[in-house]
């Protein structure tokens, strides 16, 4: 009886957290006709902006694998002093309030490279990496030892080791980690306000875009929002097919 109970409360749990969490995502198809989204995107603004975010979004992802797939392999696989204090400050963005996050690169860059397309690249690659590196690292600490040992052991260099070995044993954690920073990236808001601001065709991003038109103009608020709904639901999708995510559903 008690274990009866229990399977209905976790099943109206997941019911609840189903609903809370889908409903308003599915408000944002439902609110205004397709037609009207479709017409939304060719306002003024919003294709620019879809395609700044587009480009920023793959430059800041490019930055963040090349840096951090060798940063993810050092981390996992050596152990020297002060690495758990190297972790933490690796993964502090993560915690940041957005708007810190944008008065910090402004404090530490100076207003140089502010307005911008430069510093939103820099602020989508400050947000987004702790989430590629903490996930990388993770797949490069579950490698089996035993293969990087037995490359070394046949006379390959360690260089030759990480990537003829590491890199190719761990793909699947690293595609879920590129996609976790890139769904981070392309939905930044905060840190790229403060930093770069919001000037149209040079750092004005979907979401900033997205907040403009939220006052003035909903229907193309919810186009913009809409296109990023489809593209995070694909950046999800790939992720869970190719990066390994669905190991609990094997099991």
């Amino acid at each position: 009886m008690r274990s009866a109970w229990f399977g209905i409360a976790t099943g109206v749990a997941l019911a609840a957290a189903l609903a809370f969490l889908t409903l308003p995502v599915v408000a944002i198809f439902v609110d205004s006709p397709p037609a009207d989204l479709i017409s939304a995107l060719g306002e003024e603004g919003a294709l620019d902006a879809l395609w700044l975010s587009l480009k920023t979004t793959a430059a800041a992802l490019a930055i963040i694998v090349v840096v951090g797939t060798p940063a993810a392999y050092l981390l996992a696989t050596r152990r020297f002093p002060a690495r758990a204090l190297v972790i933490t400050l690796v993964e502090l963005p993560l915690v940041l309030p957005p708007a810190v996050a944008g008065i910090a690169l402004l404090a530490a860059l100076g207003p140089s490279l502010t307005f911008t397309t430069g510093a939103v690249v820099v602020a989508l690659t400050f947000v987004a990496s702790p989430f590629y590196l903490r996930q990388a690292q993770a797949a490069f600490a579950s490698v089996d030892r035993s293969w990087l040992e037995a490359s070394r052991t046949l006379g390959a260099s360690e260089a030759r080791t990480f990537a003829r070995v590491a890199i190719p044993t761990a793909v699947p954690g690293l595609m879920a980690g590129g996609a976790l920073a890139l769904g981070r990236a392309l939905g930044e808001f905060g840190a790229t306000l403060m930093f770069a601001g919001s000037l149209q065709g040079v750092t004005q991003t979907a979401p900033l875009a997205i907040y403009q038109r939220f006052s003035t103009d909903f229907d193309a608020a919810l186009a913009l929002s809409a296109v990023l709904v489809a593209v995070s639901a694909a950046i999800l999708l790939t992720a869970k097919l190719f990066g390994g995510w669905d190991a609990a559903d094997r099991r």
